[in-house]
């Protein structure tokens, strides 16, 4: 199975990221990635990028290093209505959205709490990727909401730094295998991602693409293989919600 795009990627502007544009789309291109993107976090999370960054993407080429660069955003849930840190007039022109609850943000609560966040952020048209559910910090209830992705037509994301013992995020890989069993058997796609934030790190999705693939997850099913599919999954939410 091989991974051509990598859409959760920070730079500079999300404040605790370390790399520009360039230099990620550089790092891609020289490991074969065909398609990146701009998702920094929306700006309720703390040190984050003022609404101007956002809504001024569209000077940025749309080819840097030979790389496709999307324009997206990881924008924050900000409260128990699953209300998000930026309008969604603007993210309907953007080419994706992940929305992620983060506790510097938004601190846990409960499991019931958290997997009704997820849930209705998942019922908004504009919401593409449900980012790093299933993580340290949140405890879901994966049935639920994955079952809800798959009625929502929303990307569930397999992110790799979730799986880093490094990270604040990580507590095995029992829960994402778990996720990954609910996909399977919702028909849900799924989207690895690097979550990275550093142009090194960029493509590093290694430990999501071995649980993906000892957990037998078609490749059909797996949007990092096919930017067709990716453009595809995220239009099909759009037009069938709207």
């Amino acid at each position: 199975m091989t991974f051509i795009l990598d859409v959760h990627i920070h730079t500079v502007a999300s404040g605790h990221a370390y790399s520009t544009v360039s230099e990620n789309a550089a790092h891609a291109a020289s490991i074969g990635l065909t398609h990146i993107a701009i998702a920094d976090h929306g700006p309720a999370m703390p040190g984050g990028p003022h609404f101007f960054t956002f809504s001024n993407q569209q000077i940025i080429p749309g080819y840097i290093h030979g790389v496709r660069i999307l324009k997206g955003a990881e924008v924050n849930i900000i409260d128990h209505d699953s209300k998000l840190d930026l309008p969604d007039k603007l993210l309907h022109t953007m080419d994706f959205t992940i929305a992620s609850l983060h506790r510097g943000v938004l601190p846990p609560t409960n499991r019931d709490t958290h997997t009704q966040m997820m849930i209705k952020a998942m019922e908004n048209p504009v919401v593409s990727i449900l980012g790093h559910p299933a993580c340290a910090h949140f405890d879901i209830d994966i049935e639920a909401v994955v079952s809800a992705a798959a009625r929502t037509g929303t990307i569930i994301e397999i992110n790799n730094m979730t799986l880093n013992p490094k990270s604040v995020r990580y507590k095995g890989d029992e829960d994402q295998r778990r996720l990954l069993t609910a996909c399977k058997k919702y028909k849900v796609p799924i989207l690895a991602s690097s979550d990275a934030h550093f142009c090194a790190l960029v493509g590093e999705m290694g430990k999501a693409k071995a649980l993906i693939e000892a957990e037998g997850i078609p490749e059909s099913q797996v949007l990092n293989t096919s930017a067709e599919l990716f453009f595809q999954a995220v239009q099909m939410k759009r037009d069938a919600m709207l």
